[in-house]
């Protein structure tokens, strides 16, 4: 619908009419006239003259220049009261979470040690499966991605494009980034990640690894002190139905790089999130959905309504008229 942004100016309508009534008169060079020092062209019109057609007779009437002038007037008003259409109320959603997924893909995660449907998965496809589909009950939220392994690599910044995070994450291979786990490094990195972004209550990391930090420049407990600094809220997920023997003879599970289930609790405590153990498929797939619930969705909502505005119409009109008031006024001199 069609409305007015500041409707109290149309209160300027009657200026014209108060200047006309309550200022003196001046003498001029046609007699007694409301001086308009600012217009020295609308000053000469002068009823008394008979040079301008008038409205109402001779003696009573009124000028049409100067019904034209107050048109003008009032052609400007309008234009300052910013007339304008809105539409609809729209509910728009205020509240959103920049979420790091950081995701171990060491070669450890090619054990087989998961299940769906009687076939023997990976832990690797069994989290792609997952947090794809974790991705998208997060419409609202910006999704960042992290892998490693002997290194961490910040593969998607924190984007609102979780179609491509997604897309990332399923075209990733388990060793890519290397046969060891620096999950101090990885937390480092996405703790860097974080900074510029949101308020820290507006942040959170999921971290998922099947191992022990035995690899890179920064200790867990280092990359601990620096989350409880940074005041961001990390989850961390243990995967893995425990030690394969015959994996670790044949390099995939290396001896000593069993899953460190006290330093990824003492991560989760400290920085105020929780630590979760995922042994199969199933127990997987409830850890995303119960941090999905710990970290709602969305939060208060408030209503916007699109508006065009339409000011310029009678600020065009009232310049192309006044223009025309100039020229008709200096022809009939």
């Amino acid at each position: 619908m069609t409305e007015f942004a500041y409707p109290i100016a149309f209160v300027l309508l009657i200026v014209p009419y108060l200047i006309r009534r309550l200022l003196p008169a001046v003498k001029g060079l046609h007699g007694d006239a409301l001086r308009v020092p600012f217009l020295n062209d609308i000053k000469k019109i002068s009823i008394q003259s008979g040079e301008i057609w008038q409205v109402g007779g001779k003696d009573k009437g009124i000028s049409v220049p100067l019904l034209l002038l107050y048109l003008v007037w009032i052609l400007l008003v309008t234009a300052l009261a910013r007339p304008q259409w809105v539409g609809e109320p729209v509910r728009v959603k205020n509240f959103s979470r920049d979420i790091l997924l950081v995701t171990d893909i060491s070669q450890s995660m090619l054990e087989d040690d998961f299940s769906y449907r009687g076939r023997r998965l990976n832990r690797l496809n069994a989290v792609k499966a997952v947090v794809s589909d974790f991705i998208e009950k997060r419409p609202d939220d910006r999704i960042g991605l992290i892998l490693f392994g002997s290194r961490a690599y910040l593969q998607a910044p924190i984007t609102y494009d979780k179609k491509s995070v997604t897309d990332i994450l399923r075209q990733t291979d388990a060793g890519m980034a290397g046969n060891s786990t620096a999950i101090g490094d990885a937390l480092g990195l996405a703790l860097k990640t974080l900074r510029e972004t949101g308020k820290p209550d507006e942040k959170i990391i999921i971290l998922l690894t099947d191992g022990e930090n035995n690899d890179g420049s920064l200790s867990l407990a280092q990359a601990i002190d620096l989350a409880k600094k940074e005041n961001i809220k990390v989850y961390t997920i243990g995967v893995g139905a425990g030690d394969n023997f015959m994996a670790a003879l044949i390099g995939l599970n290396p001896a000593g790089s069993g899953l460190d289930e006290k330093g990824l609790r003492e991560l989760a405590a400290e920085t105020k999130g929780r630590y979760f153990r995922a042994t199969d498929l199933n127990s997987l797939a409830q850890v995303y959905e119960a941090i999905n619930k710990l970290e709602p969705a969305e939060n208060d909502s408030r209503f916007v309504r699109e508006s065009r505005e339409y000011y310029y119409i009678p600020l065009l009109a009232a310049v192309l008229l006044a223009a025309g008031l100039v020229v008709l006024t200096r022809r009939r001199k």
